[in-house]
């Protein structure tokens, strides 16, 4: 069972990871950045609790952490009990959901090694904003997408916002990094057998229920809000698809499209 200190002060050093959150929850290298995982609120605390993620300790007010109870029960790791006031002191800012926990991050894995079990797999392209990305990861969880990869340009998935929207999925669906040159680093997807499929709103490109992608292995290729796919991602895709829409309507917040795109081929 997790042991339960009470603290009242927020300068104190025994909640130093939780400091200055809009800040310190960076990658270790940004500036200022520690890259803990942190999960904020119960419902993502109890999926930070069921991930590989190695927990370091919680915070929270009495009443959050007394909903944990039965979740802490063979977690031995500090948990510390504070006022409103003491964590908002200590965090930054006020703190809705009223109970953090901090986690170390987990190896990443290999690109190769999360591709040999799975179906559909998505790789992002410049998804740089964490509240796309959260969602996107959340839609991925829901929709029986098996892991994320990630191409240059994209927002660490790990970051506290991303955790928020994602509602803690991010820290089950299984993602890594494509290293190497872009776009040549899609190689790895049709080595292991992989269909390449970009998502695009060009009129040309295949409505995506007319592609013949269901039963295949496929790896939806997503880009950025607002530009898209480079074209060099595009020409490395094996084909191109869309999403046919009404007219006057030119495309999709990208994390709409993923879900769209992800129940089109993938949805269990």
């Amino acid at each position: 069972m997790a042991t339960i200190t009470k603290v009242d002060d927020p300068a104190d050093p025994r909640i130093d990871d939780y400091r200055d959150l809009t800040h310190s929850d960076r990658r270790p290298d940004r500036p200022g950045g520690r890259g803990l995982v942190i999960a904020e609120g119960v419902v993502v605390v109890r999926r930070l609790l069921d991930s590989p993620y190695p927990l370091r300790s919680l915070l929270g007010v009495p009443r959050r952490l007394a909903e944990l109870s039965d979740d802490l029960a063979g977690v031995d790791v500090p948990a510390f009990e504070a006022d409103a006031h003491t964590m908002a002191t200590a965090v930054g800012f006020h703190l809705n959901r009223g109970v953090l926990a901090v986690a170390d991050r987990a190896p990443e894995p290999d690109p190769a090694e999360l591709l040999r079990g799975a179906r559909v797999v998505a790789v992002l392209e410049g998804v740089n904003d964490h509240e796309n990305l959260g969602s996107l990861f959340r839609n991925a969880a829901a929709l029986g997408v098996d892991a994320v990869l990630l191409g240059p340009r994209c927002s660490d998935p790990l970051y506290r916002r991303s955790v928020r929207v994602s509602m803690g999925h991010v820290l089950r669906v299984p993602f890594a990094p494509l290293t190497g040159p872009w776009p040549g680093a899609l190689d790895v997807l049709r080595d292991n057998g992989f269909r390449v499929a970009a998502l695009t709103p060009a009129a040309e490109a295949t409505p995506i229920g007319a592609a013949g992608l269901v039963g295949e292995r496929v790896a939806l290729l997503l880009g950025a809000e607002g530009p898209g796919l480079t074209p060099e991602a595009l020409a490395a895709a094996d084909l191109r698809v869309r999403i046919p829409m009404a007219t006057g309507v030119d495309s999709l917040n990208v994390a709409t499209a993923a879900a769209v795109a992800f129940h089109a081929v993938a949805a269990p």
